[in-house]
């Protein structure tokens, strides 16, 4: 499987997802840091992807996704932006409310 279908495959089955540069629990950057925290305060799981881990990634997923920096968040399979984006939405309240849709709409195709 190319890189590129890697990706892919990581957004179409990961409802919420953000690649970033370490973990939730370990960020090894301040985007990255300030990004999960305000995805982690919505309340729901989200799935991430460690591009320090991942050089491959790393380097692909900028092109694939035309956005060029880390972190990046991704709902429902479409990019919704980087930190700045993510504090802004989290700010106005249009984060958690986009992240608890995708996860309702995730929990009713489960059942």
């Amino acid at each position: 499987m190319s890189v590129i279908d890697t990706i892919k495959e990581q957004i179409e089955s990961n409802t919420i997802l953000l690649y970033m540069k370490g973990t939730p629990r370990f960020p090894q950057c301040g985007f990255s840091s300030k990004s999960s925290e305000a995805l982690m305060a919505c309340g729901e799981k989200f799935a991430f992807v460690n591009i320090l881990e991942n050089q491959e990634i790393r380097s692909e997923l900028p092109k694939y996704a035309n956005w060029p920096t880390f972190p990046q968040l991704w709902v429902n399979g479409e990019l919704v932006g980087g930190c700045d984006i993510i504090c802004e939405m989290a700010e106005s309240g249009d984060l958690e409310a986009l992240v608890k849709a995708a996860a309702a709409d995730k929990s009713t195709e489960s059942e």
